[in-house]
C-alpha cells in the first residue's frame, strides 16, 4: 500500500492546478518550418502577427533551407511527435513528402478556406499558398520586341546574352527538352539543346542574386526564372519584362502542409487556413509578385497586369510529372555538371 503523505497530496494538487496552464501553453503555439529572408518576413507580418496572434496563437518560425526542411520532415515521420506543425515547401518537395505519407489530409472541413482555392491548384495533402511560373525574363531596353518562342533563346544573334541560374538546372533542362520536341516525361531531347546553348556561350550563374546582377549590368539580356522574381527586380529598377512562350512555361507553386505527427495539429490547420486569407495572399502579391491561389483576393488592375496570367497562358502551363522528375533528377544533374557545364 502506498502511503499518501500531506506533502504528496499538496504536490499532486499543485500539479493538477498547473496542468491546464501547461496544456494551454502548448496549444497556443504553432511551429512553422519556413524560409527566412523576404518570405519569412512576409509570413511574419501577413500571417503570424496579422492573423494568428489576434487569435491567441504564437508562431515560432523554424527557418532553414528547403532541402534540410524536407529531410527533417521525412526523417521524423516515424516519430510519435514531429518538430514542425506546418512545413512550407515547393511543389516538388511537397510531392516527395506526400509519397511518403508524411502529411495530414486537408479538406474544406479542417481548412475551410480551401473552398476558395482555384480548382487547378487543389491537392489533397497540402494547400497552394502562392504561385508563379518560370518564364522568359528579358531586358526590355535591349529586347524591345518580346520573344515569342522558346527557340528564340537559341538565336545566334543573342550569343552570350542568355544567363541561367545553376540552381534551376531542372527548370532549364525542362525548357531545353520542350524546345527540342520533348515533354514533361521525356527530357532526352534536352541534351542536344543544352549543348547548343553551350556553343552559343550561355552563361551559367551561381545564384539567383548573380542572375540579377548580370541583368542589371546588361551582361545578359535574357534568363529563365519565375515571373515573380522578374517583377521584384523590376521594382528594384531593372528594366524587365516576362513572356509566356507559345510553347508554354513551367509553373512554380509554393505549398504548406501539416505533418501527420504534428504536436499542435489543430493550430497547424488553422495556420494553413490563415495563409489562404485574402489579406495574407495580397501581401505576397504586392511585395514578391506571386499570384494569389484563391478566387476572392482580387488585385489592383496595374499589379494584376504585371504578375498574373491570363486563362490562355495558364492553359499553356506544362504539367510536371514529379515522379518522372524525381527518377531523372540525378541523371539530369550529372549531365548538367559534366557535359553542359564541364
Amino acid at each position: 500500500m502506498i502511503e499518501l503523505t500531506r506533502r504528496g497530496l499538496i504536490a499532486g494538487a499543485a500539479a493538477t492546478t498547473l496542468l491546464p496552464n501547461v496544456v494551454r501553453a502548448q496549444s497556443s503555439q504553432v511551429v512553422v518550418g519556413t524560409w527566412g529572408g523576404d518570405y519569412g518576413d512576409l509570413l511574419r507580418d501577413g500571417v503570424d502577427h496579422a492573423i494568428m496572434k489576434l487569435a491567441g496563437i504564437d508562431v515560432l518560425q523554424d527557418i532553414s533551407g528547403p532541402v534540410p526542411r524536407r529531410t527533417k520532415l521525412l526523417a521524423e515521420r516515424q516519430n510519435r511527435r514531429g518538430s514542425m506543425d506546418v512545413a512550407c515547401l515547393a511543389d516538388f518537395d511537397m510531392f516527395a513528402a506526400t509519397q511518403q505519407n508524411a502529411l495530414e489530409a486537408v479538406n474544406e472541413t479542417n481548412v475551410p478556406r480551401l473552398a476558395k482555392v482555384l480548382p487547378f491548384l487543389r491537392k489533397g495533402s497540402s494547400i497552394p499558398q502562392i504561385y508563379s511560373a518560370h518564364t522568359i525574363v528579358y531586358n526590355t531596353n535591349r529586347v524591345p520586341t518580346p520573344p515569342k518562342s522558346l527557340n528564340d533563346l537559341w538565336d545566334p544573334k543573342y550569343r552570350g546574352k542568355l544567363g541561367l541560374s545553376d540552381f534551376l538546372f531542372t527548370t532549364n533542362t525542362a525548357f531545353a527538352a520542350i524546345a527540342g520536341g520533348g515533354s514533361m516525361t521525356n527530357f532526352e531531347p534536352a541534351k542536344k539543346k543544352l549543348m547548343e546553348w553551350r556553343s552559343l556561350d550561355v552563361k551559367v550563374l551561381s545564384s539567383t542574386e548573380a542572375v540579377a546582377a548580370a541583368l542589371k549590368s546588361e551582361e545578359i539580356w535574357f534568363t529563365i526564372i519565375a515571373a515573380a522574381r522578374g517583377f521584384m527586380w523590376k521594382q528594384a529598377g531593372i528594366p524587365l519584362g516576362h513572356v509566356i512562350a507559345e510553347e508554354g512555361a513551367f509553373p512554380t507553386l509554393y505549398e504548406a502542409a501539416v505533418p501527420r505527427n504534428a504536436r499542435n495539429k489543430e493550430n497547424g490547420l488553422k495556420y494553413l487556413d490563415a495563409m489562404l486569407q485574402p489579406a495574407a495572399q495580397k501581401v505576397f502579391a504586392t511585395k514578391m509578385g506571386y499570384v494569389p491561389t484563391v478566387s476572392d483576393a482580387p488585385l489592383e488592375p496595374d499589379l494584376d497586369k504585371q504578375i498574373n496570367f491570363s486563362e490562355a497562358e495558364r492553359e499553356r502551363f506544362w504539367k510536371p510529372d514529379f515522379a518522372y522528375l524525381a527518377a531523372q533528377q540525378a541523371a539530369m544533374l550529372d549531365f548538367w555538371n559534366k557535359d553542359f557545364k564541364g
